[in-house]
């Protein structure tokens, strides 16, 4: 069955799907559901990375004292990663959606700087957001978001279908917000409702409305939006989750690592507490 094209999405001409199989379990993907619905929303052309992480030879003390297993394994991994990059073609051609797709079987971090390469070549990158489990989960999205200078969505599980008729947009005035907006655009253009949050502490909501100073560039795009500045509540994190729920938003929009990854990785921040738990996808631009 075809599906209608938003005139607003037609400024997405393809977008790339980045999965890694890292064992025999890894079967689903939101990532590769939600990036095939894009791509049929907007007439998108559809690239999907399904890479396989190869053990044999990228450790030399497990290359000298294998005695097979490791790189049968290397193999089955390899030949699920082609089932899952088959298995999407031919839904994307049942949808109507051209596709393409590559299989490489690589070292760790040859997968994710591959990913960033790729990331380049399309207009964003399409990534699963669950609970890392391991560096390669994390740097994905990232090394993405660092090297490619292309936005990230973050999908988490249970959002195997694009929808974006509710957008939240989680402005700060850094640069990294009006990148992520300005990304942004043709989803905000094609939304019925677009919230631009702001949150501070009591202070900085009373004496000023910084989300005010950023909604007229947004409505002189086309874009229905409005503004709700909060207060803290918990932390900044918990305070878009909880207004994500009330807003009944599809998306966050929001600028991505405002400080450094090691500042992060030590002391947490807004985008590593979201990419961990978040209730909707993520449209994430650096």
């Amino acid at each position: 069955m075809s599906q209608p094209v938003s005139s607003a999405l037609t400024g997405i001409r393809d977008v790339l799907v980045g999965i890694a199989v890292e064992n025999e379990s890894d079967r689903d993907s939101p990532a590769i559901g939600y990036g095939l619905s894009l791509a049929r929303a907007a007439g998108a052309h559809l690239t999907l990375q399904s890479a396989s992480w190869r053990l044999y030879g990228d450790n030399r003390w497990i290359s000298g004292f294998d005695d097979g297993t490791v790189a049968d394994i290397d193999r089955r991994l390899d030949r699920l990663a082609r089932a899952i990059a088959e298995r999407t073609a031919g839904d994307a051609a049942q949808a109507g959606v051209v596709c393409t797709t590559e299989t490489p079987s690589l070292h760790y971090p040859a997968i994710i700087h591959r990913l960033a390469e790729q990331a380049r070549l399309h207009d964003l990158a399409i990534l699963d957001a669950e609970v890392w489990t391991c560096d390669l989960d994390r740097e994905a999205i990232e090394t993405t978001l660092f090297k490619s200078g292309r936005p990230v969505i973050a999908v988490p599980p249970g959002h195997a279908g694009f929808a974006g008729s509710r957008i939240i947009v989680s402005w700060d005035g850094s640069a990294q917000a009006a990148r992520a907006a300005n990304d942004a655009l043709p989803f905000l253009r094609a939304a019925e409702a677009v919230e631009i949050v702001s949150i501070g502490d009591a202070a900085e909501i009373r004496d000023s409305v910084p989300g005010a100073e950023f909604a007229p560039h947004l409505a002189r795009h086309g874009v229905n939006v409005t503004v709700n500045n909060l207060p803290v509540s918990g932390s900044i994190g918990e305070t878009l989750r909880s207004q994500a729920g009330l807003f009944r938003a599809d998306l966050i929009v929001m600028g991505a690592y405002r400080h450094s990854r090691a500042r992060q990785f030590f002391f947490g921040g807004v985008t590593r507490s979201l990419l961990r738990s978040c209730p909707v996808p993520l449209f994430l631009s650096r």
